[in-house]
């Protein structure tokens, strides 16, 4: 009998194309899921109604939340500022939706970059734009290099003990790479920090108190795994703790 795969839902990122609405995904993200986690990736489009999330998230074994071009709008954490990048609102919305609905329902959920700040704002925390700080120059490059040079610039992280990353990777000092423009301010309950970059910036997060795992980096670990140990072990944690916590009602509830 084939072992069944893991179905893990990947969230895709609206971005205009011609003039149109367009979702996407990078190969990159799919091939984290397929190549490295052992999982079958399936893209949830971010343009749909949040009303949906419960319905997705039943026909899933876990939820990844991608990092995307666009900043969360600051008006989802209760902040007044106005948006210093571009925002998608509409993924914002239905991410939070996602999140809840997979807390709800026992399932672990990922985030990555953009996905770490989506978790933290869906479980009450807030977040700070970082232009302007002196911290911004550390954890992103220039507007105007490649991004094989953008993804070059890599910064060390303090891992916190008996942790689930200490844990995945077997690490307490690990190189990342961060290209991020938000970062969290205030901590949501609930939620820990697992380790910390320069500036105490909070590089990655783990539920304490849900169902299954809640787990976020900051870093983008899909850019070279088969480099990095460290990233490798992240996309084995993603599939590991996506088997284990598999629901065989959900899987028979999708072939009806």
């Amino acid at each position: 009998m084939v072992e069944r795969r893991p179905v893990i839902g990947v969230i895709a990122c609206g971005r205009p194309v011609e003039g149109e609405p367009a979702q996407a995904v990078k190969q990159r993200y799919l091939e984290g899921v397929e190549r490295f986690a052992d999982a079958v990736p399936l893209i949830i489009p971010s343009n749909q109604s949040a009303q949906n999330a419960a319905d997705i998230v039943a026909r899933l074994d876990a939820v990844l939340l991608t990092g995307s071009n666009s900043n969360i709008d600051p008006r989802h954490y209760g902040s007044e500022s106005a948006a210093q990048a571009p925002v998608d609102s509409t993924r914002d919305t239905l991410s939070t939706a996602l999140i809840h609905a997979a807390i709800a329902a026992g399932k672990p959920v990922f985030g990555i970059c953009r996905g770490l700040q989506e978790i933290n704002v869906a479980l009450g925390g807030t977040l700070r734009d970082m232009r302007g700080t002196g911290d911004a120059p550390t954890h992103h490059a220039p507007d105007d290099v490649s991004l094989d040079t953008m993804f070059g610039h890599s910064h060390p992280i303090t891992v916190m003990a008996d942790t689930p990353l200490a844990q995945a990777t077997g690490g307490d000092g690990l190189e990342v790479n961060s290209v991020h423009f938000q970062t969290i301010d205030r901590l949501a309950p609930g939620l820990a920090v697992n380790a910390t970059g320069p500036g105490d910036i909070i590089e990655a997060v783990a539920s304490t108190a849900t169902p299954a795992p809640v787990f976020a980096v900051q870093w983008h670990p899909e850019w070279r795994p088969q480099d990095r140990p460290h990233d490798l072990a992240f996309w084995r944690y993603v599939g590991q703790t996506a088997r284990t916590h598999y629901q065989p009602a959900a899987a028979a509830e999708q072939t009806k």
